[in-house]
């Protein structure tokens, strides 16, 4: 059985969907986790109640990734709370859609700055602090792989993210390091429901193998296998979680 004793796992944008369920299970596994959040204290504090109401540990911290001064503040607190890094998964993110022709800068230079300036740096920081034998999984898309229209600037993001895990990889490696990504497609989620209509959704559940949306609980159990002991041979890949969406 996967066991997560005595770890400390960072979980980027983890007060709700994706993140918090990845948090709740590493958190089951016994790792004392960092919830993470930019500007969604209350949520944040719901999740690290769920945490302990089951009996794990966990701890806020507010961060904007998009900002290198408190993408090192948040390292620095994790240290100050439970003296190390373990895990790392980088699992906040900006997603703004948009035709080629309506995309401004500032829609341009919000998602790069979050969704690849405040990965790559958290991944220095992993760097500078994480334990040999540690881990880090990066959140990619497996839109990369399609050709939807408005999502040029989202899928670039999360093609720079998943070169990052390919070039680092033998970086890490000295320490024993692990560094992937796992790239889910549709995920039913609040933040994916927005904006579309039924059926829009129907006809993404139509596109993979099994007829349905993914699942936070089907991202979380993948990554709990690239954090445990059994997935030291993997590292520098990208896994496509989407139930044969591509």
């Amino acid at each position: 059985m996967t066991t997560l004793k005595d770890k400390v796992a960072i979980i980027t944008g983890s007060s709700r969907g994706i993140g918090r369920q990845i948090a709740e299970q590493l958190a089951g596994l016994g790792a004392k986790v960092v919830i993470n959040y930019s500007s969604s204290p209350e949520k944040a504090e719901e999740a690290v109640g769920m945490i302990k109401g089951q009996g794990g540990e966990a701890v806020a911290i507010q961060a904007n990734l998009a900002s290198l001064g408190e993408v090192e503040q948040l390292f620095k607190e994790t240290i100050q709370a439970y003296g190390k890094v373990d895990i790392l998964v980088n699992n906040a993110g900006l997603m703004i859609t948009k035709p080629l022709a309506e995309m401004t800068e500032e829609d341009f230079d919000k998602q790069f700055n979050v969704n690849v300036k405040g990965t790559y740096f958290a991944i220095q920081q992993a760097m500078k602090y994480m334990s040999d034998y540690g881990r880090i999984i990066n959140i990619s898309t497996s839109v990369v792989g399609q050709m939807f229209p408005g999502y040029s600037v989202y899928a670039g993001t999360k093609g720079a993210v998943e070169q990052f895990t390919r070039q680092l990889a033998k970086e890490f490696g000295p320490k024993q390091i692990t560094i992937n990504a796992v790239a889910p497609g549709p995920v039913n989620t609040e933040l994916f429901n927005v904006g579309k209509t039924e059926q829009q959704i129907e006809g993404m559940k139509k596109m993979n193998a099994f007829g349905r949306l993914g699942e936070p609980e089907d991202i979380a159990n993948v990554i709990e296998f690239l954090v445990s002991e059994k997935s030291q041979w993997v590292t520098g890949q990208t896994l496509r979680v989407n139930g044969g969406f591509i």
